[in-house]
Order: structure tokens, then sequence, then C-alpha cells
């Protein structure tokens, strides 16, 4: 296999980091940590990797009674990437928030690997697709996720006074709707926490406004959606 000229690495690398900007800026439009520099040197750095394997262990090979698989440098790439991947995630309570960032991460990682190799079409393909999915998509997610989020509330009552069957009748919804109902007793009366599965956001401070309407209901506050 011929060696590659100093301009055809250097135009490998080059475009490694523009595919890589491209990913890395619409993660940097949304403030995350992993933005338009991380992803970039991800990409070139797996695009060298790539090359190294592919085309720096060529004297050896030629050698006779050397048998090796230069290949497997780059296939540490794919679990070596994880760490950066890691590194994006963020656990905040029940909440874990990161995920996207790091498969973008990871997909750059590929990205840098096939522009290494030469495959400056699949390269490119998997740059549209990617970006398709991170910023085509994501408008259709958020809006499945407001019509099928939680709504909990926080109701302060007298004792005794609201029950999950007064609210499936007060909100004309199915008892299963209801996943969660604790109740607090402070000082006679009830604070209690609900939370209505599959509510739509828009419907949110209308459940809210017909429970504090309810006889001996004090306050009704709308907590963050789960």
């Amino acid at each position: 296999m011929a060696l590659l000229s100093h301009w055809e690495i250097l135009s490998r690398l080059l475009a490694a980091a523009a595919l890589g900007s491209i990913i890395g800026f619409e993660r940097e439009r949304l403030i995350w940590t992993a933005g338009i520099r991380t992803h970039m040197l991800v990409c070139v750095g797996a695009c060298l990797i790539m090359i190294v394997s592919s085309f720096g262990f060529n004297d050896v090979i030629a050698t006779n009674h050397i048998v090796l698989d230069p290949s497997r440098v780059a296939a540490q790439v794919v679990s070596g990437i994880g760490f950066l991947g890691a590194g994006a995630i963020l656990a905040r309570g029940e909440i874990i928030r990161g995920l996207t960032t790091a498969a973008s991460i990871w997909s750059v990682a590929a990205i840098g690997l096939a522009v290494g190799g030469g495959l400056y079409f699949a390269a490119l393909a998997a740059t549209v697709v990617i970006m398709v999915i991170l910023a085509g998509i994501k408008p259709l997610e958020e809006a499945y996720r407001a019509r099928n989020q939680s709504c909990r509330l926080k109701i302060q009552a007298k004792h005794g006074v609201v029950t999950p069957d007064l609210i499936t009748r007060t909100l004309d919804i199915r008892g299963g709707r209801i996943k969660r109902f604790l109740v607090r007793n402070m000082s006679g009366n009830d604070e209690i926490t609900l939370v209505i599965d599959k509510t739509p956001s828009r419907d949110v401070d209308k459940i809210a406004e017909k429970i504090r309407r309810l006889p001996k209901v004090e306050r009704v506050s709308v907590l963050a959606a789960e």
C-alpha cells in the first residue's frame, strides 16, 4: 500500500476537522460542555489514528515473517472514546442528561476514522445524517414529550378532603393516570404531591385551576415536569 503524500494527509485532517465542527456547532448552540472544539479534536484525532493504522506500519508489514493487523489500532478508538462520552453525561437526581452529546462524540470519532481511511463520501453522508438526527428530529421529540409529560402538582388542603377518587372525578380522567399520590399531614392540613401521567403541557394550568376550585383546597402549585 502506497504511502500518502503530505498534502493528502493534511487534506484528510482538515476534512475531519471541518466535519467534526459541523456537529460540534449543533451541540455548542445548546450550550453543552462538549462543543465545537471537543468534536473537532475527537474527529481529527480519530482521523490521525486511522491514517497511522492504515499507513504507519507499511515498512513492518513488508518485512518477511512479520504478521500483524494494523486495523487493531483504529479498533481501539471505538471503545477508547467512551471515556469522553462518559464525561459528557450528567446525573441530576433521577434525571440523566448528556446521552445525546455522548453519542455525537462517539459518532464523530467514527467520521474521523472514515476520513482517515479515505472514505470521504461515507464520512460526508454520515455527517448529514447525524445533523438531521440532532437538529431535525429534536423538534419532533420535544413535541412528543410535551404531549406525554407528567403533570406534577403540590396541593395544600384540609385534612382528608382531596382523595384520588375526587381527583379522577374532577378532572374526568382514568384512575390509572394518577402516577403518584403522596399525602403528608402538617398541623391538620394535607400537603399532597400529585403526579398525573401523559398530560400535554398546555393542559397543566387548566388542571391546576380545576383543583383550586375544589372546596377547602387552599393552594395548588405546579412543579417542574419529570
